[in-house]
């Protein structure tokens, strides 16, 4: 359902790929692995219509996303390295904002619920600047239980977790796949994950 062919991106005038092609169908993940700087972020902001390639296309069932964008961002959740959430709102307040700007309401009790389970019970409404690197990492995380999509692009999910929590979040993902849904995800650490595919860069 996801698929890109000879995609061709730089930096700059410096080349990152070429020539890369994928396909992801219904219950596929796929790990794009790499050094620091080989452009693992920018493929998968180009994947998900973020960035544009300087060549190549990317399409969402058989369609180009830049023909079909409001059915793709319907069916996207894109989770970026850096932990997206604003400091100065309370974690239940970043979800439920996080939910609104896609249209999608969510009631206190779910973004709750969703916190508890990435292990911040109690802290739902304390301001995020007092979190740590790592429990603001598992508020943006949240999003995973709160917000309904087919499919998931996660830059380097597993940063500033703990043990328990990447294993939470693995089983997550798991749960995501043998649901139908597809994942595309960069990470430095093993992934526990059956199957999928891997591009180096």
């Amino acid at each position: 359902m996801l698929s890109a062919t000879h995609l061709a991106c730089s930096r700059g005038e410096r080349l990152l790929f070429k020539d890369l092609s994928l396909s992801l169908a219904a219950g596929g993940w796929l790990q794009v692995s790499g050094t620091n700087g080989s452009g693992k972020t920018t493929l998968l902001r180009t994947l998900v219509g973020i960035s544009a390639p300087d060549h190549g296309e990317v399409c969402w069932g058989g369609v180009p996303i830049t023909e079909c964008s409001d059915e793709f961002k319907r069916a996207l959740l894109y989770l970026g390295h850096q932990a997206a959430v604003k400091d100065e709102l309370t974690p239940l307040e970043n979800l439920t904002l996080g939910n609104e700007l896609d249209g999608l309401p969510l009631a206190e009790a779910d973004a709750l619920s969703a916190l508890q389970r990435l292990g911040l019970h109690g802290r739902g409404k304390l301001p995020t600047r007092w979190l740590s690197a790592g429990q603001k990492r598992r508020v943006l995380l949240a999003r995973l239980l709160v917000r309904p999509a087919l499919l998931w692009v996660l830059d380097e999910p597993f940063a500033a977790l703990d043990t328990n929590a990447v294993a939470l979040v693995s089983e997550l993902i798991a749960a995501h796949l043998a649901g139908g849904g597809l994942a595309v995800l960069t990470s430095h650490q093993p992934v526990a994950l059956a199957g999928g595919a891997e591009v180096v860069l």
